[in-house]
């Protein structure tokens, strides 16, 4: 039988969704285990929402490093060093069992600062080719987790250092029910969005390609679309003046929700959102973000498109009429895009944050 309180676990992740909702995930896990579990982030991290708002966030200095200018660097790497002064302290403090980085340069200060203290160190993977942080704690690190069964710059690692768990996501995205392709004739639900970045591009390029579609597909269409704040004005004018029916927001709290009304996703290829389409069993066309450090989002939606689970369309070919032409093809082709549903889920490792948490469990079991 498990001891009440088997131990406290530490999770360290970059302020971004990306990073914090798998970290969110494996905290719901582990929890439901007992285990205590505290978040260490930086100043954009918000910690986590809803029923795990209650797990106590701990904010350190950290800056990125990756191309970046020399000045900004330099300043970095003093916030870095800085961070790894306070990652000490607070280890000491809370005295966690497992120290658990998902990534990003927030997560580099705590998790070496676990090593150096000799606490056992988890890394996780989210994307098919591993961050410059994760690269850089992964050969001290006791476990490598990947989303993927094959991840970039993990190679050499030891095969018994490296366990595929999957990409964690939220409980509410992977209990989405089946998908149902629109009947013929009948709307089409279209989700599009991407992160402030993806929504600058998609803000300009989507109601112009959405303008080109034939006439009686544009009019079964409705529209949810993320739309920066400055940008919502004209883009609600755009689509108000093609008679359009579109609900238009900065950001959506309600993302599993969006999903399930979903019949076709436009969106960037970060690592969450495509564990996320896998999960929610959802057919994507996926733009990937092209300034994207070492290119992962290419590769991420390679592992979708190269299982003909969605479409990849690249940035520098996305005009107006690339993407129009796109949309015409995908949308007319019903059982394409119930094949690809099907085909995403297929790809789904639904059970990732409890895999994840067997491997914290094991390791939180050695260290007592």
């Amino acid at each position: 039988m498990m001891a009440k309180n088997p131990g406290r676990i530490l999770l360290a992740a970059g302020g971004t969704g990306g990073h914090l909702f798998p970290a969110e995930a494996l905290a719901g896990a582990l929890l439901g285990r007992g285990f205590s579990v505290d978040l260490v982030t930086d100043e954009r991290g918000t910690g986590f929402a809803g029923k795990l708002a209650s797990v106590p966030v701990h904010r350190i200095a950290s800056g990125g490093i990756a191309g970046k200018g020399l000045g900004v660097r330099v300043k970095n790497y003093g916030r870095l060093a800085f961070g790894v002064l306070q990652s000490r302290s607070l280890i000491k403090r809370l005295k966690p069992s497992v120290a658990v980085g998902f990534g990003g340069y927030p997560s580099l200060p705590p998790i070496l600062a676990a090593q150096w203290s000799h606490i056992q160190t988890v890394v996780h993977e989210q994307n098919a080719v591993a961050g410059r942080a994760n690269r850089a704690l992964m050969k001290r690190a006791n476990r490598v987790a990947l989303s993927f069964d094959t991840v970039r710059y993990t190679e050499q690692l030891p095969a018994a250092k490296k366990i595929v768990t999957g990409n964690p996501v939220r409980a509410a995205v992977s209990a989405i029910g089946p998908y149902a392709a629109p009947n013929a004739g009948g709307p089409f639900h279209l989700l599009v969005f991407g992160g402030s970045q993806g929504a600058r591009v998609f803000g300009r390029v989507t109601p112009l390609a959405i303008a080109l579609l034939p006439e009686a597909l544009r009019q079964r269409l409705k529209l949810v679309q993320q739309v920066r704040r400055e940008d919502v004005e004209d883009v609600t004018k755009a689509y108000r003046d093609m008679g359009l029916d579109a609900e238009l927001n900065p950001f959506f709290k309600d993302m599993p929700a969006r999903y399930e009304w979903a019949h076709l996703i436009v969106c960037r290829s970060g690592a969450s959102s495509v564990a996320e389409i896998e999960a929610a069993g959802r057919p994507a066309l996926m733009i990937p973000l092209p300034n994207a450090i070492d290119d992962h989002q290419r590769a991420n939606a390679r592992s979708l498109g190269d299982h003909s689970a969605g479409w990849v369309l690249d940035e520098n070919d996305c005009s107006p009429q690339a993407l129009a032409e796109a949309l015409t093809t995908i949308l007319s082709d019903r059982e394409g895009l119930q094949r690809a549903a099907e085909n995403a889920r297929n790809l789904a490792r639904t059970d990732a944050a409890e895999r994840l948490a067997d491997v914290v469990a094991d390791l939180a079991g050695e260290a007592r």
